[in-house]
């Protein structure tokens, strides 16, 4: 320790050093006498050291921790401000993701209370799923203890990052208050139909003994407008590029099971259309949902097989984009890889030969006459049914509606098996504007036009409960089944007599049992605990067993923010007006893998429970805030791929190598992972440079959706900005001390006009960054700028100005949502000053404040700027250039990298990854191989 403390008494001024030659801090006043007692006295200690910073965070840290538990939320007049952050996985520590996501949302929920609004910023855990279960086997635990000592311990790292939660509407999904209402919502879905059963191919871990749905093992292509604003070329979830599993490495099985199914496919169009009423989302992630969904054109309709087997699922799905031609279908065809064609109960129905012609359905390319039938649901025709290897079906599709009327290619199918085909089209001979196409052999349909047919059809099809929503080909429906124990159970019983049965929502929630062994795989565990297993039929009272698969962990994060508004409710899923008044959430913010799965999972859960009355809003989420992850550098072996540790990497010469045979390394900035040795530990960060330092180095430098690379070598750039502005109130109470029998007012009417002009365009900068674009890093700068303004101001300006007094004030309280605890102890160093402004609330802490208000500007346009330059992340100084530049990327690297500062620093560098530029700031980062 180094303590360099000031202490004021009548008679005498005392410094104290740690020396042998003075006395020690505790000799001089009680261990119990805090840092605040400290500043009731009108002490303070002029230098921020390391030291002092320590004592000011530790104090100001249990200030704000005793806040945030009296942090209550009243519905009143005050406009409401929902702020939400994805809540993690309880994995058993932060990382720097999260520390990165929640101080975003604090900072951001900080700004609007102090703007006067009612903020809802509440945390819980997404805790449910396969790692817990997983890591309970490994270490002979159960996943409740596993889940909630992570819980435990990753909710006082929060706390210990200063964020201001309401802790009070925690909610957690493995309890069982929560999942009750996650099977409510269940029932509801299953109620409307939009919940069902049936065999499927499914994608299986065998490892984890568990399904993939589709979603989860897809690879995508994502097309963009603009390439510079890609997540990604490809989105690839949850498997790699070998089609394994990203979780347990094992390669993808195919597997025919009975699965459980919400019918996505009703809401697509709906979907898709929402994306046009959130303006505020970020292009890509709607191109992304968009693209995802598919063209939403046509519509199912489900066809009735002429099937002896009762085994077999009667109705066939099918896909057409032409439903208004559908008394033209001549013919269905099945792809080589469809569900039917891999069950054993339907091949052994079909003809001997035709089973025979299977066995070379994915070697050659034919078309295969089932010798089946299904009944087309309108017209009541029979339709044949082939297996074909030579149609070739877009990707995700497994079945085609042959319409000759619609296309050439199906009209050569039929000609080519000479079948029987309607003619259902003609065009109409009026040659006027109002000139329309319209169907013939139609039934009743006969001489409407097509988008008039079309929609009777489809309507048709909606009220006899056959299809008709509108949706892709390709779109299917989400599978949530899964065959772990730890997740929510699937409240149905199965009854021989009645067969599926919804559990009675008076009986909810149906708990998942404690067990006391989890080594099984592929079979539920849940089917060995008898007394759980082995229940009456709510119908019939007869013996019956309930459903042991558990639903995917999606599930649980569909409607977490809607419990948030009404969590401590225990007679309802949440009080209407409660939900109304909060909803929808104003601002969402989480990472960029979540682009596609969980928004659109929960965009149409919320739009379900919309149309059922439950919610007033149709999109749940306003606007989407979409962060990219903290990168950390790795060092990589050319010759093996192996990746190496720090202490393993010598960086003696120009190149990092390895110590242990000199191999030139690959060094790269890469997601953290511990299999990469490029994680950091949020709390030894925190150790080392403390809370508000790491809450400021992660909201500057980059903008939010971009990577960030954790580049320690950028951190003393903050921690000299946190000097500078508490230097700043260190000389406002000296010169203020010095003058203060003095009555004289000074004017400085130039000055202060300057400083004026600076504050309220500082004040502008920052609350726009803090509303609508979102650039954190954006607003560090300008109050860098403004501090480095005050900093010029003259003694007697500091003296006896009160616009300097006002100036210094507005830049405590803009600093205080990013770094509260600084901030905090700033905010008693003015406030125990014999002078200052009426208007401020002294009596309250520095987050308690009003936000300053902006006032008029008079801007001048510059035909110049000056351009900070950053290389990962750390200023290497400025450039004046024109300003027109910053409107042309290539022109503006290329004047940067022929500058004196560009030749210095960059010449033979590697830019990797992107060149970053901000030019409302305007600042360049490139990120390079150092």
């Amino acid at each position: 320790m180094a303590w360099n403390v000031v202490f004021r008494f009548p008679f005498k001024h005392i410094c104290c050093h740690r020396r042998a030659s003075r006395p020690r801090l505790s000799s001089l006043r009680p261990n119990n006498i805090h840092r605040r007692q400290l500043m009731v006295e009108g002490l303070w200690e002029p230098e921020l050291s390391s030291d002092t910073l320590k004592r000011v965070e530790k104090f100001w840290l249990t200030e704000i921790k005793q806040r945030n538990e009296k942090l209550q939320l009243k519905k009143s007049k005050k406009e409401k401000f929902y702020v939400l952050s994805m809540f993690p996985y309880p994995s058993g520590r932060l990382h720097m993701g999260h520390v990165r996501v929640y101080t975003i949302s604090d900072t951001i929920a900080h700004f609007h209370r102090m703007n006067g609004k009612e903020v809802l910023h509440p945390m819980g855990w997404d805790a449910f799923g396969l790692p817990a279960e997983n890591a309970a086997i490994e270490r002979n635990l159960k996943p409740d203890d596993w889940t909630y000592s992570n819980i435990s311990y990753m909710r006082k790292q929060l706390k210990d990052l200063a964020t201001t939660f309401n802790w009070e509407r925690e909610v957690t999904t493995c309890s069982p208050e929560y999942y009750r209402w996650t099977q409510f919502i269940f029932l509801q879905l299953f109620k409307a139909g939009l919940a069902y059963q049936k065999e499927a191919m499914v994608n299986w871990d065998p490892v984890d003994q568990t399904v993939l749905a589709n979603e989860q093992v897809s690879v995508v292509r994502i097309k963009y407008e603009n390439i510079s604003q890609c997540l990604s070329k490809y989105l690839v979830i949850e498997v790699d590029e070998n089609g394994c599993s990203w979780r347990s490495g094992a390669k993808v099985q195919q597997r025919l099971l009975r699965q459980w199914f919400l019918r996505m496919t009703h809401f697509s169009k709906s979907l898709q259309d929402g994306l046009k009423d959130l303006p505020e989302w970020p292009s890509s992630i709607k191109t992304m949902q968009d693209n995802w969904i598919g063209d939403c054109q046509g519509c199912v309709f489900d066809f009735k097989m002429e099937l002896s087997d009762k085994n077999i699922e009667p109705h066939l799905s099918v896909h057409t984009s032409f439903p208004e031609l559908i008394y033209g279908a001549a013919f269905i065809v099945l792809s080589p890889l469809h569900t039917l064609l891999k069950k054993e109960d339907f091949i052994t129905q079909l003809d001997p030969t035709v089973q025979e012609k299977l066995h070379h359905l994915e070697s050659e390319e034919i078309d295969i006459d089932l010798g089946i039938y299904a009944i087309n649901p309108v017209s009541g025709a029979k339709v044949p049914i082939f297996a074909s290897s030579s149609i070739h079906l877009e990707e995700n599709v497994e079945e085609h509606l042959g319409i000759p009327s619609a296309s050439l290619e199906d009209t050569s199918f039929a000609a080519r098996h000479q079948l029987c085909f309607e003619k259902v089209l003609e065009p109409s001979e009026d040659d006027s504007e109002d000139n329309k196409t319209v169907v013939l052999n139609s039934g009743k349909f006969t001489g409407m036009s097509c988008l008039d047919t079309r929609e009777a059809v489809m309507k048709l099809a909606r009220e006899q409960k056959f299809g008709g929503h509108q949706t892709s080909a390709r779109q299917y429906d989400w599978l949530i089944s899964r065959q772990r124990y730890w997740g929510t159970p699937i409240p149905v019983i199965h009854c021989p007599k009645c067969k599926v049965v919804p559990v009675p929502e008076e009986q909810l929630p149906v708990i998942l049992p404690k067990l006391d062994s989890l080594t099984s795989k592929g079979v539920s565990p849940l089917t060995e605990v008898k007394e759980w297993y082995n229940v009456p039929c709510p119908k019939c009272n007869s013996a019956a067993v309930r459903e042991t698969d558990t639903m995917d962990t999606f599930v649980d994060s569909t409607w977490y923010f809607l419990r948030y508004t009404d969590a401590s409710n225990s007679y309802e899923i949440f009080s209407k007006d409660k939900c109304d008044w909060l909803m929808p959430v104003d601002l969402y913010i989480g990472g960029k893998e979540h682009a596609i799965l969980h928004l659109l999972y929960a965009r149409f859960i919320h739009q379900f429970l919309h149309q059922q009355g439950m919610v007033a809003c149709k999109e749940p989420f306003k606007r989407l805030l979409v962060q990219g992850l903290v990168m950390g550098q790795s060092y990589k072996t050319v010759s093996s791929g192996k990746y190496l540790q720090k202490s393993e990497v010598d960086f003696s010469g120009p190149e990092p190598v390895s110590k242990s045979n000199g191999e030139k390394l690959e060094v790269k900035w890469e997601k953290m992972s511990k299999s990469k040795y490029n994680g950091v530990d949020p709390e030894e960060s925190i150790a080392e440079f403390g809370v508000d330092t790491v809450r400021l180095f992660i909201l500057s430098g980059i903008p939010p959706e971009h990577n960030m690379p954790w580049n320690v070598d950028a951190i003393p750039g903050v921690i000299r900005w946190k000097k500078r502005m508490w230097s700043l109130v260190t000389n406002f109470r000296d010169v203020r001390s010095r003058h203060k029998e003095e009555k004289i007012r000074e004017d400085f009417p130039k000055d202060e006009k300057k400083l004026n002009e600076q504050m309220n365009f500082t004040i502008k900068e920052v609350s726009h960054q803090y509303t609508t674009d979102f650039m954190l890093s954006v607003a560090i700068s300008r109050l860098m700028t403004f501090t480095n303004t005050l900093r010029g101001c003259s003694d007697a300006l500091v003296a006896s100005s009160p616009v300097y007094e006002q100036a210094l004030c507005n830049l405590c309280i803009m600093v205080a949502p990013m770094a509260p605890l600084m901030a905090s102890e700033m905010w008693q160093g003015l406030a125990k000053m014999d002078t200052h402004l009426t208007e401020m609330a002294w009596d309250k802490g520095v987050l308690e404040q009003a936000w300053p208000k902006a006032g008029e500007i008079e801007e001048e346009e510059k035909s110049h700027v000056t351009l900070i330059i950053k290389i990962n992340n750390t200023s290497i100084g400025n450039i004046d250039l024109p300003k027109e530049l910053l409107k042309d990327e290539d022109q503006l690297k290329r004047f940067i990298l022929q500058s004196t500062i560009g030749k210095s620093h960059l010449d033979n560098q590697i830019i990797i990854k992107r060149t970053i530029i901000a030019p409302k700031v305007p600042l360049v980062n490139f990120l390079i191989n150092s």
